[in-house]
């Protein structure tokens, strides 16, 4: 039997970044909005990225200019909105006479034209001129500019191969991928929206000026109607558009596969690593989760479900080679203790490689005279999500009158509320009103759920008022928040997006924690 639910406003299919972003938004301009997600929140593209606010350095070699100035422009709005779960962070670029260019770009086709003896040959100078150029483009005032670094001597030199004299330092932005996600759906939820997940839609159709949107999730059969959908199905968005919506449109997402490798930590301060190949990719090495580095990505045309991705042996090998031309120790499969994969859903350009793929996000919008609209989301950089769902309410205001204006730049999400600055403070804070909570507990707190790390503590007094303690600082009281505040059901859902403890529970805790998942998430 089928239910049919209240009626809505905005039906948005996908709890990813742009689905959660969203409904946030539109949430918060008075619309009556329900999210419906197949499985977990961030499941797929939004909890694989190199969880980077960025603003895509090397798209200026495709002159995605527009992209770029954008992305830049977001960077510091972020990074203020949730200084818990983002922060400044500087990279450095080091510098070899023998970098080259990726040979299909716009600069270097018209480099080779222009300065052919240079034979592919990436110069200082035009990397100052980019660096240069991504210094104002965006007009930034958090975060500090480029310098010339002299590697000799340096911490920042001193894992890497002796060759490597000199390297310019940039700014740009690191971010808990997921748990954005996840705090948005929390913003959404909060401001009226119904946030659905483990709920599947298998079918949509318009009758009259309504769409019916049929779902199976845990409270069976549903049906509901709305004024608008969203198709944000990241690397669905086309499987839904034909199969689930029943479209004729002819537009086509291309999956593009970026696998990543987690080591031990490779060296000791807190800066990124900018590293370009011999073939003219690049990757980063990037401080990660306290004890770890993170290093990626690999990009390549993905086939199948986007459930399926995995870090191949080939690309991890290729990681590993790619480091070791930069590390003085060399990177080995050995030291690798995790690997993740995630599928790009990038607007299909006709672009000649997976890597000259536009990064420009497209919506689609399908609002035939009288008849209820519908909007479909290709692309996007986790970036530009905030601008993306922005754009998004503007072209579908004409067919949802009444709605407000934007509001969400500078609006914080949950436990977001203080500045940048403030950080270092909040997490001497947390252990100073909780004393049996070191240092490392407190930044994994703060650097997880800000201002509601006390929330979660309450008013415990030792360890054994938080319950149980299943290692690695996860204890029951943040268990139950997760669950309870968070759309937590699966241990997945626990140790690898709302938090990354997979990475130091063994197999003994892992089960502990899905024992008590399942008798306490439904």
């Amino acid at each position: 039997m089928t239910a049919r639910t209240d009626a809505v406003d905005l039906f948005v299919i996908g709890g990813g970044v742009n689905g959660c972003g969203i409904a946030r938004d539109a949430a918060g301009r008075g619309l009556r909005v329900r999210l419906a997600e197949m499985g977990d929140l961030a499941q797929a593209t939004s909890s694989a990225s190199t969880k980077l606010f960025h603003g895509g350095l090397r798209y200026l070699e495709y002159l995605e200019i527009k992209l770029v100035r954008e992305a830049l422009s977001e960077r510091e709005v972020l990074i203020r909105a949730m200084p818990h779960i983002s922060w400044p962070m500087r990279f450095v670029l080091p510098y070899s006479a023998d970098m080259r260019f990726e040979s299909d770009t716009p600069v270097s086709k018209m480099l080779s034209a222009v300065m052919p003896w240079m034979k592919g040959k990436r110069p200082s100078w035009m990397i100052r001129s980019g660096l240069f150029l991504y210094d104002h483009l965006g007009g930034q005032r958090l975060l500090p500019g480029t310098k010339r670094l002299d590697l000799r001597g340096s911490p920042e030199g001193a894992p890497l191969r002796d060759k490597f004299v000199h390297a310019f330092e940039y700014s740009d932005g690191w971010v808990q991928d997921a748990r954005l996600v996840v705090l948005n759906a929390r913003d959404a939820e909060a401001r009226g929206a119904d946030i659905r997940v483990q709920t599947k839609v298998i079918e949509a159709h318009r009758d009259g000026g309504h769409w019916v949107i049929t779902t199976e999730g845990p409270n069976g059969r549903e049906e509901h109607l709305a004024r608008a959908v969203v198709n944000a199905g990241g690397p669905w968005v086309e499987q839904i558009l034909k199969g689930t919506m029943g479209s004729a449109s002819r537009e086509h997402v291309r999956l593009v596969r970026g696998s990543h490798i987690v080591t031990r930590k490779l060296y000791d301060h807190d800066k990124c690593y900018f590293f370009q190949g011999s073939d003219g990719r690049i990757i980063f090495a990037i401080p990660y989760e306290q004890d770890f580095t993170l290093i990626g990505t690999t990009e390549a045309a993905h086939e199948g479900s986007p459930l399926t991705a995995e870090c191949t042996e080939d690309e991890r090998d290729y990681l590993c080679d790619f480091a070791s031309q930069y590390f003085k120790q060399e990177v080995t499969p050995d030291d690798v203790v995790w690997t993740y994969s995630g599928v790009r859903p990038l607007y299909e350009d006709g672009a000649s490689s997976a890597t000259a793929a536009t990064r420009e996000y497209v919506l689609s919008l399908d609002a035939p005279a009288g008849q209820p609209a519908a909007l479909h989301v290709f692309g996007g950089k986790i970036t530009t999500y905030r601008r993306l769902a922005e754009d998004a309410l503007a072209k579908l205001r004409p067919h949802l009158p009444g709605m407000g204006g934007p509001w969400t730049k500078g609006a914080h999400l949950p436990g977001g509320d203080f500045t940048p600055e403030e950080v270092g403070a909040k997490i001497a804070k947390l252990s100073q009103d909780y004393p049996f909570v070191n240092f490392k507990w407190a930044e994994r707190m703060i650097r997880h759920y800000g201002t509601e790390a006390w929330d979660i503590f309450g008013t415990a007094k030792t360890p054994d008022d938080l319950g149980r303690d299943f290692g690695a600082t996860l204890t029951e009281a943040e268990l139950r928040w997760l669950v309870d505040k968070e759309w937590a059901r699966k241990v997945e859902d626990v140790i690898w997006r709302r938090t990354k403890l997979g990475l130091r529970l063994d197999a003994d805790q892992v089960n502990s924690v899905a024992a008590w998942l399942e008798e306490h998430a439904g």
